[in-house]
């Protein structure tokens, strides 16, 4: 797991190189063109529900979010579940605001922003938080809720993804990146969990 993880890590890293080279701009273009003037022709109701989906995958909603699985994992398998996610889910944020301010990419400017937003663009950090917090609940659910764990967590990757580029905030190539980013700090997660466990059995 920590080599994946770390092969993650480095193509979150060379395709931010990509993307200050300008080598992702022609798709990113045609992605977020079909995608964020979609919104446009919809009605009131389906921007409200994007914005509902970006909402609780960003600041304090992602935070309390964070929480209440912390209190359902250490249900599912004890403190050391909780304590990893947790700390994957400030440890990946973390990174995320980082690799922002060492890629410094401008937000998309193809529609006003529908999200307040005050940071660069590359990686997305609701891409990773989520990718980084369900995947890694969805590896530590018990068998009888895995199913519906990771129905979840790609629903709720998939969606706040989707969101974040029809809002016009991101770019396809950041929700690629955070959601590589976010997968990288999961593998972590499991593993240490993994291996606290075999420790101590």
């Amino acid at each position: 797991m920590p080599i994946i993880a770390a092969g993650l890590l480095l193509a979150v890293i060379l395709l931010g190189l990509a993307v200050g080279a300008g080598w992702t701009d022609a798709a990113d273009w045609r992605i977020s063109h079909a995608l964020s003037l979609r919104i446009d022709e919809s009605g009131p109701a389906f921007i409200s529900f994007m914005q509902g989906v970006s909402w609780i995958g960003g600041g304090t909603p992602r935070w309390i979010i964070v929480i209440l699985l912390c209190a359902l994992v250490w249900h599912w398998c004890g403190p050391r579940c909780a304590a990893a996610l947790g700390c994957v889910s400030l440890l990946s944020n973390l990174a995320s605001s980082l690799l922002k301010l060492g890629f410094g990419r401008p937000r998309p400017d193809l529609i006003d922003h529908l999200d307040h937003q005050t940071s660069f663009s590359y990686p997305s950090g609701h891409a990773t938080s989520a990718a980084a917090v369900y995947l890694l609940m969805a590896s530590l659910a018990p068998p009888r809720w895995r199913a519906l764990a990771w129905t979840l967590a790609f629903a709720m990757i998939i969606l706040n993804g989707f969101s974040r580029i029809m809002l016009g905030v991101h770019w396809a190539s950041d929700i690629v990146g955070g959601t590589m980013l976010g997968a990288a700090f999961a593998l972590l997660g499991t593993w240490a969990v993994a291996r606290r466990g075999l420790r101590q059995s």
